[in-house]
Order: C-alpha cells, then sequence, then structure tokens
C-alpha cells in the first residue's frame, strides 16, 4: 500500500505540471482503482513541490505584466507554465509572433529548394556541357565531318558523320554483303530475327577475309571490310576523346530486306527499343546492368552503306522506350556512334521496301572482353598483306575513310 501512495504522490506532483498528460493520468487512475477510492483522494503532491508551483506562478504572473505594461522582456524557460498566466493580450501578440516566424521559416525553406534545384540543374548543365566539349575531339581522317552533336542529337555522348565512306566504297561492301553473308547470321541461322516482315543477312570481318583468301569474294573488298572498322575505332576513340583504348567487343557487316508481302497492316519495328549494355525496363524507367546483357560494352557505332530503301531509320528514345528524342537517315558513308549504356535507349524503324546495308559494331573498354575472331582477323591480314596493326596509322590523302559500330543487336 506503502509504494501505491507514493506512486500516486508523485503521479499527482507530476500533474501539477503536466495536467492534460495522457500516460500520467491513465497511471494515476490504475493506482487509485488498486489502493480505492477513499485512501487515494486524501493523497496531495509532494508538499515543497506545489510551494514551488505556486510560487513560480506567481513569479510569472508579475514578469509577463512587466512585459505586457512596460515592455521588459521576459522569455518563460518552461514549457508547462499555463496559458491563462500570461496576459491576453500579450498571448495574441505572441500568437502573431509565432505564426509571422512560422511563415517566415516555410518561405526560407521554400526559397533554400528553389536555391538546391537551381544549383542540381547548373550542375547537371555543366555536367552535360563538359561532356558536349569532351567529346569534340577530332575524327582523324580528311573527308569525315561532323554532321550532329549530343546538343543536337538531345542527349549525351552520341555523335552522327558523315563522309566516312566514298559511293564506290559503300557498293563494294554491300556486293561483299551479297555475296559473302549468310541468311540469321549471328542469330543461330534464324532469318528473321528481330521481325518476320524483313530477312537478315550479315558476314563476319573474319568469314569475309576467310572468304577472300579463297577467292570466293574479293580480297580487296574484305580488307576494306577489316580497315574501316579499324578506321571507326580511331574515330570514335578521338572524337569521344577515350583516356584508354577501345577494343572491338563484336563486328557484323549486315543487310535487312523488307519482304514485300509482310508489309501490310505492319506496326512493329525492325529493331524494337533497347540499350545496348543493361536489360531495358521501360515501364519501371530502368535499365539493369546484369546478365544476359553485354554488361562490358562501352560504345557503339553503325556505318550505313546505302539509302536507297523505304523506313529503316535509326532513332534514340527516353528510357520509355516511347519518347522520340532525336532521328537519323542511313545514307551511304554515314556513322552514329554512342555511349552503349541506360542513356542512349535506341531502335530502328521498319524496313519497309528495299534492302537496307550497315556496318555494325560494338567496343568495349575492357581488354578482356576483346573479340577473339577480331586477333584472329588482325593476324590473318597481316598474313595476307604483310602488315602490323601500325600499318594502319591514318594516312588521309591515300586511305579511304571509315565506318562505325554495334553489335549483335544489329542496327
Amino acid at each position: 500500500d506503502g509504494n501505491y501512495e507514493k506512486a500516486i504522490e508523485c503521479t499527482k506532483t507530476y500533474l501539477l505540471f503536466f495536467p492534460h498528460d495522457e500516460v500520467m493520468n491513465q497511471n494515476l487512475a490504475y493506482y487509485t482503482a488498486v489502493l480505492g477510492e477513499n485512501l487515494a483522494r486524501p493523497i496531495q503532491p509532494r508538499e515543497e513541490i506545489q510551494v514551488y508551483h505556486q510560487r513560480s506562478l506567481m513569479e510569472k504572473e508579475l514578469l509577463f505584466f512587466s512585459y505586457d505594461v512596460f515592455g521588459i522582456p521576459f522569455v518563460d524557460p518552461d514549457t508547462w507554465t499555463p496559458e491563462e498566466v500570461i496576459p491576453k493580450r500579450l498571448r495574441e501578440k505572441q500568437k502573431v509572433e509565432r505564426e509571422t516566424a512560422a511563415r517566415i521559416s516555410e518561405e526560407i525553406g521554400n526559397l533554400m529548394k528553389e536555391i538546391e534545384t537551381l544549383v542540381e540543374e547548373k550542375a547537371k548543365e555543366s555536367a552535360d556541357m563538359s561532356k558536349f566539349i569532351r567529346e569534340g575531339g577530332p575524327l582523324v581522317y580528311e573527308g569525315a565531318s561532323v554532321t550532329m552533336n549530343s546538343r543536337a542529337l538531345n542527349g549525351s555522348q552520341r555523335v552522327v558523320v558523315d563522309g566516312v565512306l566514298s559511293a564506290e566504297e559503300c557498293r563494294a561492301l554491300q556486293r561483299l554483303t551479297n555475296a559473302a553473308a549468310s541468311a540469321g547470321d549471328g542469330y543461330r541461322g534464324k532469318t528473321s530475327p528481330h521481325t518476320p516482315s524483313e530477312t537478315f543477312y550479315g558476314v563476319t570481318v573474319l568469314k569475309a577475309l576467310k572468304l577472300g583468301q579463297e577467292g570466293k569474294v574479293p580480297l580487296h573488298s574484305a580488307y576494306l571490310y577489316y580497315n574501316v572498322t579499324e578506321k571507326v575505332r580511331r574515330m570514335m576513340e578521338s572524337y569521344f576523346r577515350l583516356e584508354v583504348p577501345l577494343h572491338f567487343s563484336y563486328s557484323h557487316l549486315v543487310c535487312r530486306t523488307a519482304i514485300d508481302d509482310k508489309q501490310e497492316g505492319r506496326s512493329d519495328n525492325s529493331h524494337e527499343v533497347h540499350v545496348d549494355n543493361c536489360i531495358l525496363n521501360a515501364e519501371a524507367l530502368v535499365c539493369v546492368k546484369e546478365p544476359p546483357a553485354y554488361t562490358f560494352r562501352d560504345y557503339s557505332a553503325i556505318l550505313y552503306l546505302n539509302g536507297d530503301f523505304e523506313g529503316g531509320a535509326f532513332y534514340f528514345t527516353e528510357l520509355d522506350a516511347k519518347t522520340e528524342t532525336a532521328e537519323v537517315q542511313p545514307q551511304c558513308g554515314r556513322a552514329v556512334g554512342f555511349s552503349s549504356g541506360s542513356e542512349n535507349p535506341h531502335g530502328v524503324k521498319a524496313v519497309t521496301k528495299g534492302q537496307r546495308c550497315a556496318i555494325a559494331l560494338w567496343f568495349t573498354l575492357d581488354p578482356r572482353h576483346s573479340e577473339r575472331e577480331r586477333v584472329q582477323a588482325d593476324d590473318l591480314v597481316k598474313m595476307l598483306f604483310g602488315m602490323e596493326e601500325g600499318d594502319l596509322e591514318p594516312e588521309p590523302e591515300k586511305e579511304s575513310p571509315a565506318a562505325i559500330v554495334v553489335g549483335k543487336d544489329e542496327l
């Protein structure tokens, strides 16, 4: 009983200062029920605390009166002081001051958010600008010129270059494709890997060189294919000002041909929107960089051999795979190059008539993922032509212009 009496005394003492405290009122009700109403009612708060409480309230009444009448400031150090101790006029004044302070605080908070947003936008603009500035390196070869940069293409790490191949070189490479390419090459023999409305033919650099060695295709055309891909690699390195070399990850000379009797009512793409080094989830607006994606790809490029077909435009989108940001119309000697990450989702619109041919390559900055066939092709070129890789240094007035890149999702 003694413990409950002390508990009630302490509870009532606490409630002198915070009479509306819910938990403490529940405690008082419990102790009273246990001890009994008759025994609990006479128990008072601790006497010395009651004296302190009453004296403190009287002092505060005087101090608040002085503040109200004579303007002598008083800041109450306690949170328990009852509102009625403060004169009504002073209460109203303090209420206005609190509301003003809250409004000013809110305005300052909003202003700080605006400043943070502006700083972030400026930082992004600076970062984007640094990319634009960084990616403006020389193209290395005469005759090639930048037609559209990242800004013109509404993105980052993007470029369109014209004059990479001459008309005769385009024709030679197109003839090489039609003579050497296999149906569904690179897609386990699937002749229509991306759409049933088009057939797909392709040939790798090594296969073309071997066919040239066997006399089945013109050897000079096979070497042109090899040489122009090397030139494109160097152009990409130089234009994007890369500090480490690019290595071939996959190389393919490909043609897509529209199937005439399968174009009516067609609504698909020649190649649906995708990202080269991650798995695009357009609904979630994310791109997951994990297998089976080719996560080691860093830069991609395509060199077009012709433009005498209908449809087949290359285009960039936002991560939603729907919002188109830029379009590139293929033509002989035109190349589009870009970084392979989530900043550059892209696709190919339906080829509705004719044949669309291009050299497609992907590059990696990681030598561990270099294309094995490329090493074999390098060795074969050395054997056939007695050339080292260093012999391919640019001599623009003597050598033909260059090409460009993607991989087994040929564009």
